[in-house]
């Protein structure tokens, strides 16, 4: 009889999760298939990764993760005061618009419009989950060692990485 498998560093997780925020699903492995990761890389946000710990296969477990060990609060100083006529016509000028814009080292950025005014625009470059407190549902749907060359890389070799 061999030993029951709990997740522990090292491991390869394939786990199925609901993410649900102020109430709303806005994210479910049941929409592109459960997600691989290797346990202990920080591969997954932190405050969810430390509630696997221990879990089997076929368990599961409802996790609450506060902002803090997730996407962190939001910044106050993640925002920047645009001209308007720097933007592009085909943009809508409305809250909420998402935009990916590139910064002085041509790495690109997200942000979205937080609001408009006559001659300005505010973007806010915080994750669209700073400051919001995550619930997960989560269930273990597999669990093996990861190889050498997963653990060296910090990353699954399967083909299901999302």
């Amino acid at each position: 009889m061999s030993a029951v498998l709990k997740v522990a560093d090292g491991q390869v997780i394939e786990m199925d999760y609901t993410l649900r925020v102020d109430g709303a699903i806005i994210d479910a492995s049941s929409e592109h298939g459960p997600i691989e990761f290797i346990q202990g890389k920080g591969n997954i946000i932190p405050g969810l990764e430390k509630a696997l710990y221990g879990m089997t296969v076929g368990e599961s477990k409802d996790v609450v993760v506060l902002a803090g060990d997730a996407y962190g609060e939001k910044d106050s100083q993640a925002y920047m005061e645009v001209p308007r006529n720097q933007f592009p016509v085909d943009i809508p000028m409305e809250s909420g618009t998402q935009m990916e814009l590139h910064d002085e080292a041509g790495q690109p950025m997200v942000a979205r419009i937080d609001r408009v005014g006559e001659t300005s625009v505010w973007l806010d470059f915080n994750h669209p989950l700073a400051g919001k407190e995550l619930h997960f549902a989560v269930k273990i749907a597999g669990l093996r060692p990861a190889t050498q060359q997963e653990l060296d890389h910090g990353h699954v070799h399967s083909g299901h990485d999302h």
